[in-house]
């Protein structure tokens, strides 16, 4: 009797682990059935300066060197630094929990990428239509956008829309994010990314504003 207490006893963190595990497989696999959108950007910097420095910027060119020293710097550097935090809205319409420990992200402007990074914390979405809002920090060098020929009109327009310029075309980025949940002390990553479009506009960060009077 007590040698079958023992063996139950030493079973049960197995079972309680493997317990966790389906459950954070479950609760993953919910989230893959949730919906996403870019709810807002809020916090946009370019090399320090407050994006809404560039409303009437139509061109690089447009960029007085003089007034925007740190710009010109990181041109010659080859390092222009990009900072925002993109708000991602992630609504569960199932009626069970939807979590993740972590994710990857990728984000690109008209398929090129702008910033990867990861998001260390946990994201848990009740269920019968419960809404979080994600902030996911962006820290990228856009060198390499602003001085390729390819890039660099789109980079400038999206600019301008972040910034609320007016005459502006909408600027499509594409979030793509790859959910990590935890089986015993081993990340496991999701097969494949989850892509949530969106076609950038002046209103995105006047509905930050908007959010955050």
């Amino acid at each position: 009797m007590r040698l079958r207490i023992n063996l139950a006893l030493l079973a049960l963190p197995v079972l309680l682990s493997q317990c966790g595990v389906n459950r954070q497989v479950q609760q993953a696999k919910m989230l893959s059935k949730s919906k996403y959108a870019i709810h807002s950007a809020d916090s946009v910097t370019i090399a320090g300066y407050d994006i809404q420095d560039f409303k009437d910027v139509r061109q690089l060119d447009d960029v007085n060197p003089l007034k925007y020293p740190r710009i010109t710097a990181g041109l010659l550097r080859k390092d222009v630094p990009f900072n925002a935090t993109v708000n991602l809205e992630i609504v569960n319409p199932t009626n069970e929990v939807a979590a993740i420990n972590a994710f990857d992200y990728r984000l690109l402007l008209s398929g090129n990428e702008l910033a990867t990074g990861t998001v260390q914390r946990r994201v848990e979405v009740p269920p019968g239509g419960g809404k979080v809002i994600v902030p996911i920090p962006v820290n990228a060098n856009a060198y390499g956008l602003v001085t390729s020929s390819s890039t660099r009109n789109a980079f400038v327009n999206l600019i301008r829309n972040l910034a609320g310029g007016s005459q502006t075309e909408a600027s499509r980025i594409t979030l793509k994010i790859k959910p990590t949940i935890m089986l015993g002390n081993k990340s496991v990553q999701y097969p494949g990314y989850i892509d949530i479009d969106k076609d950038v506009t002046r209103d995105l960060l006047l509905t930050a504003k908007k959010t955050n009077p």
